[in-house]
């Protein structure tokens, strides 16, 4: 159904606009507006967030930045090839894979590139600011679906260190600062593209296990911008089922000895993520699932193999050793199969309505409520998931009641 031509119509802005998430996020779009599919795993199409005030799907507009050049509706093509989307979707939505396309430029920072941090973050969020007066927008959401980056060297000690010392890390940060962090480590990309959101006055969304704007150099600047955000890494597969099965243990009072797992997958995440310095990154928020559901961390590490013929499906093993009564030893094997793309768009599309409904009813700061989405939240709050959607209901009935203001 096409938006009324009265409804403000919302952008966003994708990093890594032309990889295979973002694709089937601007596709699955646009199939569902058509009234193609319906829209199957949108929270925020449930009973639970109607009258709440989000942007309509119709209303939503993409554009983005990305270092590849293959246009989108090539892309849909070779998803569609990959059992990723329906076949004779791309044809159906061409226009739609187009406008979006026309709205996609160069990222960075690109192998020669001499710019500086303050000139990358500029030119990126000059393109943001751009896009959001072309079309006409009321307002955009950045939405980071890049490949994962290793964190950077120094960094993960911090994230993880006892709160005094990070507390003291963050104010001795440079506030708004996006000179090279201390020790001579520049800022990574995706902390560039967060602080380039913030400048350009747009709520922030971290899908991926970037550090983005966890980076302490960017802590001031995010308390200081007025926007909300939310992240980081997007709970998808095994990760979602652990939120669930980690409380399970806790609740009947089961001990845990071990938790173990392998991942396979392909497509760029599995060759991003072969990187081992990658995979720490990812693996860390799926480690904090457990301890924080378990209350402690479990024996064992999760391994994630690159196998490039899986394309963009994945499968996720579990093996979970626990104690019942009387000592008694006993095992819980899982399998989770599924197609990342297909699993993390409908979520996307829910964090970026909720993101720019949050922007209009004045919230700032990290959105604690849609920890339901991730791996490691922004903010403190609850791990298990029974608890997260409970939050996430109660920021529903927030939205509901407040007609554009929601403090």
């Amino acid at each position: 159904m096409p938006a009324s031509l009265s409804e403000p119509r919302v952008g966003v802005w994708l990093i890594g606009a032309r990889g295979s998430v973002a694709t089937t996020v601007i596709a699955g779009c646009a199939a569902v507006t058509a009234g193609l599919h319906a829209p199957t795993g949108m929270v925020t199409e449930t009973d639970l967030f109607a009258d709440c005030g989000l942007p309509a799907l119709p209303s939503l507009v993409f554009g983005g930045h990305d270092t590849v050049d293959c246009p989108l509706p090539k892309r849909a093509e070779a998803l569609v090839a990959g059992g990723v989307l329906p076949h004779g979707l791309p044809s159906a939505i061409t226009a739609e894979l187009e406008a979006a396309d026309r709205e996609i430029r160069p990222g960075g920072p690109a192998p020669g590139d001499t710019r500086e941090p303050t000139e990358l973050v500029d030119a990126f969020a000059t393109d943001i600011r751009d896009f959001v007066r072309r079309c006409g927008l009321a307002r955009a959401v950045v939405v980071n679906v890049a490949s994962t980056e290793p964190t950077p060297v120094g960094l993960a000690a911090r994230e993880h260190a006892p709160t005094e010392t990070a507390s003291r890390e963050r104010d001795h940060a440079a506030a708004a600062s996006v000179a090279p962090a201390r020790g001579g480590t520049a800022l990574p990309p995706s902390s560039l593209y967060a602080a380039a959101a913030l400048r350009a006055g747009c709520p922030y969304v971290n899908f991926t296990p970037s550090t983005g704007l966890h980076h302490p150099a960017l802590a001031s600047l995010a308390e200081s911008s007025g926007l909300p955000y939310a992240g980081r890494d997007g709970k998808t597969g095994q990760t979602l089922l652990r939120s669930v099965l980690g409380p399970m243990f806790a609740q009947r009072a089961l001990a845990v000895r071990a938790w173990s797992g392998t991942n396979l997958l392909g497509g760029g995440d599995g060759a991003a993520l072969a990187d081992p310095a990658a995979a720490a990154a990812k693996n860390a928020g799926k480690e904090r699932v457990l301890a924080d559901t378990l209350g402690t961390a479990p024996e064992g590490e999760t391994h994630i193999d690159d196998v490039p013929v899986l394309g963009d499906w994945k499968t996720a093993w579990d093996h979970i050793a626990f104690d019942g009564f009387l000592g008694t030893r006993m095992i819980l094997q899982t399998t989770w199969q599924g197609c990342d793309s297909a699993l993390a768009a409908p979520l996307i599309l829910d964090l970026a309505r909720l993101a720019a409904r949050a922007h209009e009813a004045g919230l700032t700061g990290p959105l604690t409520e849609l920890g339901f989405y991730f791996k490691d939240p922004a903010g403190e709050g609850p791990a298990a998931l029974a608890e997260q959607y409970a939050a996430l209901a109660g920021f529903a009935g927030r939205l509901r009641g407040r007609s554009g203001e929601v403090r």
